[in-house]
């Protein structure tokens, strides 16, 4: 699995559409999975949505409940689930906008007779967010080599106009996909991920803070705010039909190194899902919360450490150093090529940690959850004892088997 599309809440599911190939734990045969959770964390997957075709993919999109059936669909009394996807042509010769709609709340779908219903005949330009803003559908999408994120609209789902461009802006050093446009507040957020060019190296995501006036993203500014520090957060959206709650979810990996990940028979996973808010213009990711709680270690520290052990010679460190957020990974990978530290300048004397701890991933919330830092490890079993270095306080842990004071 990879990106996550098409995600949303509905009748007290949430809904999980993926990348997926069905056949093999690498890339290819591009296919929408899915998969239905009522708290986000205890999963069901249930038969692919949307299958390839032996000529052409099913790449990334996303899905919204037509609540007024304006599509035509469905009924205002069984509103359709209508998915947007980008059909990519194996030849690589055109990717164009689709729709798919499921009268049976998403467990089948069916292509439109009418498809594609947006197509500039161009071999890259795919990933189509839509929203429902302010009276009409808005859909937001890449144009990846050119660095540019268009907006289109539309009253039914099937006819667009194109309403004008963003970008290039901030951080152009690889190919621009998977955006999201969405309000928080009185502002607005638009996501774009690249790769490459992410903050050490591959895959990673971007954002910019502004206004929405109805046909134009306005940034404040344009200088580069990453969604994540680590190097395995990509491709990360908001779910739809969740009011004001922004719930963001990323594809726990990158393209450097996505298909050499030692596991099977499955391979890959998503991030711990987050709830977004706004301080400033700088996000903050606050996990949501797990039934029966997270492995977690939580402390505060000015220049001080904890380290995360499976055994005495495989652990994580975290914590701050010569006014530095770190976290290093070298003691808990392998001979893949892959940064293995990360150091975010702190803006606070004292910094606050939280640390979750899955079997293959750590995913750092720091500052507030303003700095957010995700990372696969590869271990053998767990990181579950904490040794702490210099000094470290409010110390907690949730779930680590034991603490050992250095």
């Amino acid at each position: 699995m990879n990106d996550p599309n098409g995600l949303l809440y509905y009748k007290g599911k949430y809904h999980l559409f993926f990348q997926h190939n069905p056949q093999a734990n690498v890339w290819g045969n591009m296919s929408w999975g899915h998969a239905t959770s009522a708290d986000l964390y205890n999963w069901e997957e249930l038969p692919v949505a949307i299958p390839c075709t032996p000529t052409s993919g099913i790449f990334s999109g996303s899905a919204v409940v037509d609540f007024e059936n304006t599509s035509g669909f469905g009924s205002k009394e069984n509103p359709p689930i209508v998915a947007i996807y980008t059909e990519h042509q194996n030849d690589e010769s055109n990717q164009s906008q689709c729709l798919a709609y499921s009268v049976d709340e998403g467990l089948t779908f069916t292509k439109y007779e009418g498809n594609p219903v947006l197509d500039l005949n161009l071999p890259n330009f795919r990933d189509p967010k839509v929203n429902w803003i302010d009276g009409q559908w808005i859909m937001t999408l890449a144009l990846p080599q050119e660095f540019k994120i268009s907006f289109y609209s539309s009253p039914n789902l099937k006819d667009w106009t194109h309403l004008s461009d963003f970008g290039p802006a901030a951080e152009v050093g690889g190919i621009w996909e998977c955006p999201d446009l969405f309000q928080i507040g009185d502002k607005w957020v638009l996501i774009v991920s690249l790769n490459p060019g992410g903050f050490q190296v591959g895959s990673g995501t971007q954002y910019f803070v502004g206004n929405w006036n109805g046909k134009e993203f306005i940034a404040d500014d344009v200088q580069t705010r990453w969604i994540d520090y680590g190097r395995d957060n990509y491709a990360g959206v908001t779910f739809s039909n969740t009011g004001d709650k922004k719930i963001f979810l990323g594809w726990m990996s990158n393209w450097d190194y996505a298909v050499n990940v030692p596991t099977d028979p499955w391979r890959s996973a998503m991030t711990i899902p987050r709830e977004l808010s706004l301080q400033g213009n700088t996000l903050v990711q606050t996990p949501i919360e797990k039934p029966g709680g997270f492995p977690e270690v939580s402390f505060t520290t000015c220049s001080g450490a904890i380290r995360i052990h499976e055994n005495p010679e495989r652990f994580a460190e975290i914590g701050v150093r010569d006014g530095k957020i770190y976290v290093d990974t070298t003691h808990a990978w392998d001979e893949i090529a892959a940064p293995l530290l990360q150091e975010v300048p702190a803006t606070t004397a004292e910094v606050d940690f939280r640390v979750i701890v899955d079997r293959g991933s750590i995913e750092v919330f720091a500052a507030g959850s303003t700095v957010c830092i995700t990372n696969l490890v590869l271990v053998d079993t767990a990181l579950h004892y904490v040794e702490t270095m210099g000094e470290v306080n409010d110390l907690k842990l949730q779930q680590l088997y034991r603490e050992q004071q250095g």
